[in-house]
């Protein structure tokens, strides 16, 4: 009996029953790097493109403030002036912001306040696999859906919902998914938002790329800040820097007591300094943040668009890839079902460039995430991905003979 012809709760059950966590996740490769090999492998921001300087000079002013208060303890919710900024941008009361140290420690908040041991969680699939080991302390299962070219597929999530599924949340990235790349359209978000509200579950919108946005409209109006049943994750890590680990929780007002009490348990509040460097960076220029994603999504663009075409060159015909309308990756597809993905990666590796194989990010079945490799270009040079790109082409040619 296949999965297709199992009955629909039967098939889900199996679904969740085939979920495994990956492994090595952070280990990228166990086998030894040329010296000169080229790492396509993390989100990371280009240097030359966070204010270094400027947040210098916030510092300086920040440390000269009458009784030093950027060295003292503060509020767990987080500086006023820093989730004042962050309410304006979010448009939203600052009462439902509470800062966090980065991103995924806003979603271990969110599962930690939303997830009972044992729940059934809703995830995308293929995942960003770091929040796959954020469940496991509350051993929930999880019920894969699909993520297609526009993000999550909401009408199979719905088929699902009325099949029977009651997950407790949902996990998804709503703008340029990692790993695929594909941005949630307005209509869906809205249609995610209404079956949240009307099965029970809370989303849990993950948007550490929503500002590296270089192509294409953004969303006019953001449904997931406007409903009780979603609580919206981000964080500075991709726009200002990750070492500086500050992010922020949109909260359902309801969820906002239950955050600020589990927080008080952990670790009280994040750095009063550096909430205090980065609120000052952001309102002494209030034009420094978007100068700032000018730059960002200038440099990523011209990135992304060097590195499709110079794998189109190098090996022509034998991707399908798609620039994306921001982010930090690209997803190509390999076409020919004959040449092997995991031997690709060997011997990529071999000729001295370092990528996540697709197959590493499935939280279940039914996916091709194994034909796809994902190609980091934030941090790398163009020419160092157009050698990249080359590369990779050689690697092609070896299964060729």
């Amino acid at each position: 009996m296949t999965l297709d012809t199992l009955p629909a709760l039967d098939r889900r059950t199996a679904l969740v029953s085939a979920f495994t966590v990956p492994k090595g996740f952070g280990d990228q490769t166990l086998r030894e790097r040329r010296a000169d090999a080229i790492e396509l492998l993390g989100g990371i921001p280009d240097p030359s493109v966070l204010p270094a300087r400027e947040l210098a000079e916030a510092t300086a002013r920040v440390l000269s403030q009458p009784g030093q208060p950027a060295l003292q303890y503060s509020r767990t919710e987080g500086i006023p002036a820093l989730r004042e900024w962050i309410a304006a941008r979010e448009g939203v009361p600052v009462s439902r912001i509470v800062v966090t140290n980065g991103g995924f420690h806003g979603l271990a908040l969110a599962i930690q306040t939303t997830v009972e041991r044992g729940d059934l969680v809703a995830v995308d699939n293929p995942i960003f696999p770091l929040f796959l080991r954020g469940l496991e302390l509350s051993a929930a299962r999880t019920l894969p859906v699909r993520v297609g070219a526009e993000g999550i597929d909401v009408e199979e999530l719905g088929r699902l919902l009325r099949e029977g599924a009651r997950p407790a949340a949902l996990y998804t990235v709503p703008d340029f998914h990692n790993p695929t790349q594909g941005s949630l359209p307005l209509e869906a978000r809205k249609e995610l938002v209404r079956l949240a509200e009307h099965y029970g579950f809370v989303v849990l919108a993950d948007n550490p790329y929503r500002e590296l946005r270089f192509s294409g409209p953004a969303p006019e109006d953001e449904p997931f800040n406007h409903s009780e049943r979603v609580i919206h994750v981000n964080t500075f890590t991709k726009t200002l820097g990750p070492g500086l680990r500050l992010g922020w929780l949109v909260l359902p007002d309801r969820l906002v007591p239950d955050v600020v009490a589990l927080r008080s348990r952990q670790d009280s509040h994040s750095s009063t300094l550096v909430q205090g460097v980065v609120a000052e960076l952001l309102t002494h220029d209030p034009g420094i943040f978007d100068a700032t994603l000018d730059r960002a999504r200038a440099l990523y663009a011209s990135r992304a668009r060097a590195l499709a075409e110079a794998l189109e060159r190098e090996a022509p015909g034998e991707f399908d890839v798609e620039v994306p309308g921001g982010g930090l990756f690209l997803w190509p597809r390999l076409r020919d079902a004959s040449i092997d993905a995991d031997r690709l990666a060997a011997d990529a590796s071999a000729e001295g460039v370092e990528y996540q194989r697709g197959s590493f990010f499935p939280s279940g079945p039914g996916t091709d995430a194994a034909r796809h490799l994902r190609l980091a270009f934030g941090d790398t040079a163009q020419e160092r991905l157009v050698q990249a790109a080359v590369r990779i082409g050689r690697a092609l040619h070896r299964q060729r003979g």
